[in-house]
């Protein structure tokens, strides 16, 4: 059994077992003038793992939500001008008291 993990993992796998896939799995092993050596096997191996996974993804893409980003086109736009709120006109007083010295009282001319 192929580990399907990665086909890093396939090609360990091919290396580490490569006299036996040469014997006994090989599908050239009967024209050794083709020095396939089990390249066909593996190869073989390879594509079924990359046709499972572009599968799996295309499944995956496939049951994947669709999100709308987009919202469809305003073609007319309403311009209101803003309300003036009017506040009662506040009316401030400030009485202003001028100075007068109280020696100003004191001081008169004479009378008469």
């Amino acid at each position: 059994m192929l580990p399907t993990l990665s086909p890093w993992g396939t090609i360990a796998y091919f290396k580490i077992n490569r006299d036996y896939i040469a014997r006994v799995l090989c599908e050239n092993r009967q024209r050794p003038e083709l020095k396939c050596n089990g390249k066909c096997y593996l190869a073989k191996k390879l594509k079924e793992q990359e046709d499972k996974t572009d599968k799996e993804t295309s499944e995956r893409v496939h049951n994947t939500p669709v999100i709308q980003l987009f919202a469809a086109s305003v073609t007319s736009y309403i311009f209101c001008a803003p309300a003036i709120i009017r506040s009662p006109r506040q009316n401030f007083f400030y009485l202003l008291h001028f100075y007068s010295a109280p020696a100003a009282k004191l001081l008169r001319p004479p009378k008469g």
